[in-house]
């Protein structure tokens, strides 16, 4: 467990697992979207690098005829590798998206069930004063708002 987490005090084991397990799904889901960035990046930089080099060593030289073009296209190599990269990272970027959202809807239902159940979880009257203290805490350490359901 992480250690500010550990020394919340006013709150049971039970609330501090919960408040564990909210963090870690917050951690990846923040990792899941930012590998989903950077596959975006590398898809539009590869994109670019094959139409870039596509127009240069290709188009210019062979624009009489389509079939010239494509002769060219399928006879060289490194065309054929940048467009494979660029297929290749637009079906990483695809699946990456999706599992951005998967891994944001299971942190966000998470997070919600906190906010739902936070009168169960903070049973007694000491302890319901002190909560706010344990969503700051949340919020500004972790980027995690306990206070609203809404994103």
């Amino acid at each position: 467990m992480d250690s500010p987490i550990q020394l919340i005090e006013n709150t049971d084991k039970a609330t501090k697992q919960m408040l564990e397990n909210v963090r870690k799904r917050k951690k990846k889901f923040d990792d899941t979207k930012r590998w989903h960035y950077l596959s975006i990046y590398a898809t539009l930089f590869f994109a670019f690098s094959f139409f870039v080099y596509f127009y240069f060593t290709i188009a210019e030289h062979y624009s009489y005829s389509f079939l010239a073009m494509l002769s060219a296209t399928l006879n060289d190599g490194i065309n054929i590798y940048l467009l494979a990269l660029t297929i290749l990272g637009f079906g990483a970027m695809n699946l990456l998206k999706q599992q951005k959202e998967k891994k944001e809807k299971e942190y966000q239902d998470l997070r919600c069930e906190i906010v739902d159940r936070s009168k169960d979880l903070w049973k007694k009257e000491e302890e319901w004063k002190h909560r706010h203290i344990v969503f700051e805490m949340m919020k500004n350490k972790y980027d995690i708002n306990l206070y609203h359901e809404k994103k």
